[in-house]
């Protein structure tokens, strides 16, 4: 997929030549460079709105005014759209079945220009459907004008955005079960491994590496749930709302929705164009997947490092220091962890943009794609790196082993164990405690300490304490639905294959 970035400040960069044209200057797109023609000497009657007008836009305000630097992105669901919108007009005896079999015919040669590289996108003409429109009337003549019939581009916009945003939930749902699967597959293959549990940072309980994975996809099992509450809310179609109150058009917007797919139509035409709720919640779902990659992120940064050593990440994700040359620097989960806050930023910024906008559409919407576009790109990207580099993750297994014998990450076994002896637990956690500050003071772990130690603080404790105070027994007690056991890891993994492959 072709990446256009936004376009949040356009320039007008002359020609190098010493032989300027009057009538055409280039814009180019920010960072992808793309050249858009812009037409300096543009005649304001030759708009598709230029009746009204009794002179031409200013340069700069036309430049600035423009959307087609980035917008241009939704050229498929603009011609999709015209296409189902030309076949509903037939279908309706609004114009006959030879000038909707022009259009439609003029509308996929245009896109089979548009994928070849071969059209011209002008600013003077604004924006993604205007470019559109009078390629096809030029290509097909007066027909073409009849296209726009019962429509606006304030319900066209926000269909392509409609359409546009669906293709792409689908997408990202994709990357999201390879990332899930790729955890699951790790999960399985680490269900014995031992490692440290923490709460505040502090070693807490030994837990199993493979139930720490299956944390992880959890997390983007309701990332993923999200995203399909999403897609059911964006696929409502707009079409037909035209400006903001219908058309007076015999239109059938039921048989539109069909032709595209829609699972319903807007049922109020003010609201129809004017809604952005669903780039919002959209930009909600992705910052709350990027929030949760960023968690990833700060724990395979930590884990990767010297002090702990838990796992190593594959060079082909790592970068090196430009001054020491013993450094391998995690920048792919350093980037991503950055990057949440840029995608959390345009979530704000759609928030801003639409607090104060009166009904109905507002040329303000126009600011809704640049954020939109960025929010989708950053999580195609973020997804797709950790989609790669898991799978190829290195684990520890001695190193985590070792760091859970620190920190006493048994004391809560040992309560337990006294517990199960009778003693009340709060009693239990006293003994414990005492017990923990002898270790502390002894540099000696529970499991280390003998027998007769340990019936310092408590007679009940008997020789069967050392099972519990074992790191594998502390976590195969952990036997039940949800727990950190070996056998309920793998039960996890078999029921989040099982639900993998069902959705």
């Amino acid at each position: 997929m072709q990446v256009l970035h936004a376009v949040a400040v356009m320039t007008v960069k002359q020609r190098p030549s010493g032989k300027r044209k009057a009538d055409r200057d280039w814009l180019y797109c920010r960072k992808s460079r793309i050249p858009v023609n812009f037409m300096t000497d543009d005649n304001t009657s030759d708009k598709p709105w230029g009746g009204r007008f009794t002179e031409s836009t200013d340069a700069f305000v036309e430049a600035f005014t423009a959307s087609i630097g980035f917008d241009q992105r939704l050229y498929r669901q603009d011609i999709a759209g015209s296409i189902a919108h030309a076949r509903m007009l037939a279908h309706s005896g609004i114009i006959s079945d030879a000038e909707a079999t022009d259009i439609v015919t003029g509308l996929e040669g245009i896109q089979d220009d548009i994928e070849r590289g071969d059209f011209a996108w002008s600013v003077a003409l604004e924006d993604i459907h205007m470019n559109i429109e009078a390629r096809l009337i030029e290509r097909i003549g007066e027909t073409g004008k009849k296209l726009h019939t019962g429509r606006s581009r304030n319900d066209q916009v926000a269909t392509d955005l409609r359409l546009y945003l669906r293709d792409e939930i689908d997408s990202l749902c994709s990357a999201l079960q390879r990332l899930q699967l790729a955890l699951v597959d790790l999960a399985e293959r680490e269900a014995d491994t031992i490692m440290p549990g923490f709460t505040h940072l502090q070693v807490a309980m030994p837990i199993s590496f493979g139930h720490h994975m299956l944390a992880w996809e959890a997390m983007l099992a309701r990332d993923h749930e999200r995203l399909l509450d999403v897609r059911r809310r964006v696929n409502v179609m707009p079409l037909g709302a035209a400006a903001l109150a219908g058309t007076s058009f015999p239109i059938d917007r039921e048989y539109t929705a069909r032709l595209l797919g829609f699972d319903s139509v807007a049922t109020n035409s003010l609201d129809a164009v004017s809604d952005r709720d669903f780039v919002i919640e959209f930009s909600a779902a992705a910052s709350l997947i990027m929030m949760h990659l960023s968690r990833f992120s700060e724990e395979l940064v930590l884990w990767s490092s010297a002090q702990f050593s838990f796992i190593e990440l594959p060079d082909r994700f790592c970068t090196g220091s430009s001054i020491m040359p013993q450094k391998k620097n995690p920048d792919v989960p350093e980037l991503v962890r950055g990057k949440s806050g840029r995608v959390t930023g345009h979530l704000v910024s759609l928030l801003m943009l639409m607090k104060s906008q009166p009904l109905a559409y507002n040329k303000d919407n126009q600011e809704d794609k640049e954020p939109l576009f960025d929010t989708i790109d950053t999580l195609h990207g973020s997804l797709r790196v950790f989609g790669d580099m898991m799978p190829a993750v290195g684990v520890c297994h001695a190193r985590m082993e070792a760091a859970a014998l620190q920190g006493f990450s048994t004391a809560t076994d040992l309560a337990d164990y006294l517990v199960g002896k009778g003693i009340a637990f709060r009693d239990a956690h006293e003994v414990v405690g005492r017990a923990v500050r002898y270790g502390i003071d002894n540099d000696k772990d529970l499991s280390a300490m003998s027998l007769q130690e340990l019936q310092t603080f408590s007679n009940v404790i008997d020789a069967d304490v050392f099972t519990v105070l074992r790191l594998a027994g502390s976590m195969a007690a952990r036997d039940h639905v949800g727990g950190t056991a070996p056998a309920q890891v793998r039960r996890a993994v078999s029921a989040a294959r099982t639900r993998l492959q069902a959705d």
